[in-house]
């Protein structure tokens, strides 16, 4: 009885989690203009969407969020790995404080976030617009960044790195050669989550945005749902948005996945040899 109610309880919840996408993805294949009214099977709204039958403010809105949320996931990703590699470096005292500082950004509202950004933006003086967007995405990406990484390098062996130091390569090749391969994975995952992360982010970019008129995806939905509707193409960027990242998900997972067998087998023939 409780197994049956442990598996009736998650299919709830998964139930909850999923039905809302999976109804966006089903009406994204009708022209109908009303979530919920099915007029016919039609690919016409993913047709509109490419052939440029959406208003500009709306393509405009998808160039910026993609754009800022590459260049907000690459930057992130660099400085997280650095900052990762620094912080497993410490001792372990050392190690808990920034590893707590680092959480920090991690549990504070959003909100917050955005208005602390927006005051300190303001007081420097500095006027927003792409620079302050980009800037406050890598502020709250850098944390989960270093949250991805931070597991490959405790699973790392520190020998490895020791062993190419003694046989002459220098710490910048040591760490080129040995401590990135270890850790690409961690970064990989990082910079998909970073990227994730900024193309959804609606608080921080609503005050960082200033008001020349820059507008994400976030904030353009925010906006025209304001006026009493969502423009339907969205169902079919919804959909291709969540198609492209399950598919990511899978690779990177599949990827960890032949890793760590490949890992498993070198251990075994390593017991046969011995």
């Amino acid at each position: 009885m409780k197994r049956t109610l442990s598996y009736l309880y998650l299919a709830l919840l998964l139930v909850m989690l999923y039905a809302p996408i999976v109804i966006i993805a089903i009406f994204s294949f009708t022209e109908s203009k009303v979530l919920g009214n099915w007029t016919g099977f039609s690919t016409e709204l993913y047709a509109s969407l490419f052939s440029g039958g959406v208003n500009n403010s709306l393509v405009d809105a998808i160039k910026n969020t993609f754009i800022i949320a590459f260049v907000a996931a690459t930057v992130s990703t660099l400085l997280g790995t650095v900052a990762a590699i620094g912080i497993h470096d410490l001792r372990y005292r050392k190690r808990r404080v920034v590893n707590f500082v680092n959480n920090i950004p991690i549990l504070n509202p959003d909100i917050i976030t955005g208005i602390s950004l927006f005051l300190l933006f303001i007081s420097l003086g500095i006027t927003q617009g792409y620079l302050t967007v980009i800037l406050a995405h890598i502020t709250f990406c850098t944390p989960y960044v270093v949250l991805s990484v931070m597991p490959r390098l405790m699973q790392m062996n520190p020998n490895i790195y020791e062993a190419a130091l003694d046989l002459g390569a220098t710490p910048m090749q040591a760490m080129r050669h040995v401590i990135i391969p270890e850790i690409r994975p961690g970064m990989i995952s990082g910079f998909i989550l970073a990227f994730t992360l900024s193309i959804d982010d609606f608080a921080v970019t609503i005050f960082t945005n200033g008001t020349d008129g820059l507008e994400t995806l976030s904030t353009y939905i925010y906006a025209d749902a304001r006026k009493g509707g969502l423009t339907p193409e969205l169902r079919a960027l919804s959909t291709i948005i969540l198609v492209v990242v399950l598919i990511l998900l899978i690779v990177v997972n599949y990827r960890s996945h032949r890793q760590s067998q490949r890992a498993e087998e070198a251990r075994e023939q390593l017991k046969l040899t011995k």
